[in-house]
């Protein structure tokens, strides 16, 4: 994958399958440290032991549309070619966590990559689903709920333009605080 954005997207549809009602993106960029955090955490069925042992092989799925799962190795590769690391919490019953780390300076450090669009994708097709997003930069942050919309159709193309210029605003916002400071 060519950035971050399509993992988060591929772990997000891992979420849907899993049966989250509820998922959170997080972002947590250390300009200090050079560091990303990137953490995708669902209250969907979660696995068991060995079934979490299992899903970091990418010839694993418990999909039946595919008989592969490359999502969690692929984005493990990302983090160790930077240097970081992947680690997968998750218990039947009680979700899952993935939390990614990257070293940004590192030259095999992939772009961020479009994010509105990766959250809007969520929200256009699964609009049932709360999606939470919060993004830090050194301290700044943006953060985004699902339900600040829930006046409007959020499958509607007008609502999807609206929320999708509201992530875009909050995040150049962001970006223009934290190089401020």
């Amino acid at each position: 994958m060519e950035d971050l954005s399509l993992h988060i997207l591929d772990i997000m549809e891992n979420s849907v399958d899993a049966q989250a009602r509820r998922i959170e993106v997080r972002i947590d960029e250390d300009p200090d440290r050079g560091l990303l955090a990137l953490e995708i955490i669902d209250d969907g069925k979660g696995m068991d032991a060995e079934t979490l042992e299992k899903a970091m092989n990418p010839f694993f799925s418990t999909r039946k549309t595919r008989r592969f799962g490359l999502g969690l190795s692929m984005i493990s590769e990302s983090a160790k070619a930077t240097g970081g690391e992947l680690t997968v919490e998750s218990a039947p019953g009680k979700g899952t966590r993935v939390k990614a780390t990257f070293h940004q300076n590192h030259i095999d450090m992939k772009p961020l990559g479009d994010i509105p669009q990766t959250l809007l994708t969520l929200i256009a097709g699964r609009p049932e689903i709360e999606l939470s997003y919060c993004h830090t930069i050194g301290g700044e942050t943006f953060s985004f709920n699902t339900r600040e919309f829930q006046d409007l159709p959020t499958g509607s193309p007008k609502a999807l333009r609206r929320i999708g210029e509201h992530i875009q605003e909050g995040l150049d916002r962001l970006t223009r605080n934290a190089k401020d400071s």
